[in-house]
């Protein structure tokens, strides 16, 4: 599920287009996510090397809109995005979320063909020990004597590959497949899916692959070595929309919107219970007993229903955490004045705390 956001894209003076940026190479699933949030006749898509250059690119207004993930439905939270919203007060003061987008993933095993002795293999041949560890066999082994079964089974022999490349979370994602078929394959952490297909497809030895998307293997040539290797059918990423222009998202509400979702609700639609989300950070007393339960009571008693509650380190000192709640409700669209009640009790018995931003909830 996604939503499409409309923006104020060039005219006949010849205006610029506004600028996205998003988490790439071309074809990753951040692209993906950026193709299904906005229409790409209506502005320009750029493509930046990692999460952090998503952020500085957006703040630095180099970009009207930033894409970056962060949670999937099988592994959790982006940590590097959470780390990065930690860093908002210092170095990103003028960022916020603005929109959501949700998209289905299905992870590829993508790399070169096995050689022609290997790939004429039926599936069902036993594996010799030399190739057990990487041969594309559910086998029993004396360390692991019932092996985990998963969803989907390798198309070739996988006994050329030594190394895997991809982003930690579609390592994460995929866990049941590679325990199962390439326990002996070195893992590579890179910086997102796609520049793991780019790094595999510049192997000439073969041995390289990289868990990526179908659209990345059109990309690069690549061939399919498994389909949809994924833990669970349902597989989700959420990305978030970032923007550094809070004045223009309060002008546009009752006026002509500069964002917007697609979706036909209207803006006092959203006044509905469930219907809006927002994020805050905030620090507690690391010492004082009960004070991160007296912020979250806050949310209770002003009747806010929490969707996520996160915690990363805060780097004031080692230990302490700094804490991200998400919850219904939108800071700008607030008739009852519900949301506006719960910041300011938050304000009273946190430490410090920071709104990054609401937005139109698009799993309701």
């Amino acid at each position: 599920m996604g939503t499409s956001i409309a923006v104020d894209g060039s005219d006949d003076t010849g205006a610029k287009k506004p600028v996205v940026c998003f988490l790439g190479p071309m074809s990753s699933y951040t692209h993906q996510a950026a193709l299904q949030s906005f229409s790409k006749d209506d502005v320009e898509l750029m493509p930046v090397s990692t999460i952090k250059d998503v952020f500085e690119t957006t703040q630095a207004g180099a970009a009207d809109y930033g894409v970056v993930p962060i949670e999937n439905s099988t592994h959790g939270s982006v940590v590097f995005t959470l780390d990065l919203f930690a860093e908002c007060e210092k170095l990103y003061p003028d960022l916020s979320v603005c929109a959501e987008v949700y998209l289905k993933v299905h992870h590829c095993l993508l790399g070169y063909l096995p050689p022609p002795a290997a790939a004429s293999l039926p599936t069902t041949t036993t594996p010799t020990a030399s190739s057990l560890l990487v041969s594309g066999q559910c086998t029993p082994t004396p360390s692991h004597p019932q092996p985990i079964h998963p969803r989907a089974q390798p198309l070739v022999s996988l006994a050329h590959i030594k190394r895997i490349y991809s982003h930690p979370q579609a390592f994460g994602q995929c866990r049941k497949f590679f325990e199962t078929y390439l326990r002996g394959a070195d893992t590579v952490d890179v910086s997102s899916t796609s520049r793991a297909a780019e790094l595999a497809a510049s192997d000439p030895s073969g041995e390289s692959a990289a868990v990526s998307s179908a659209l990345a293997a059109t990309e690069t040539g690549l061939e399919f070595l498994g389909r949809n290797i994924e833990d669970r059918d349902d597989n989700e990423t959420r990305f978030f929309v970032l923007w550094r222009d809070e004045g223009a998202l309060v002008k546009g509400r009752g006026q002509q919107q500069s964002i917007k979702s697609s979706s036909g609700a209207k803006s006092q639609d959203n006044h509905a219970s469930g219907a809006t989300k927002s994020l805050v950070s905030f620090t507690v007393p690391h010492r004082a007993p009960g004070a991160l339960a007296d912020v979250l009571e806050c949310f209770r008693k002003g009747g806010l229903d929490l969707t996520s509650i996160n915690s990363r380190p805060s780097l004031i000192a080692p230990f302490q955490y700094i804490f991200f709640v998400e919850f219904e409700g939108h800071k700008l669209e607030d008739p009852q004045g519900r949301v506006k009640d719960v910041l300011e009790n938050v304000g009273n018995v946190a430490e410090s705390w920071r709104w990054l931003g609401s937005w139109e909830n698009m799993r309701r």
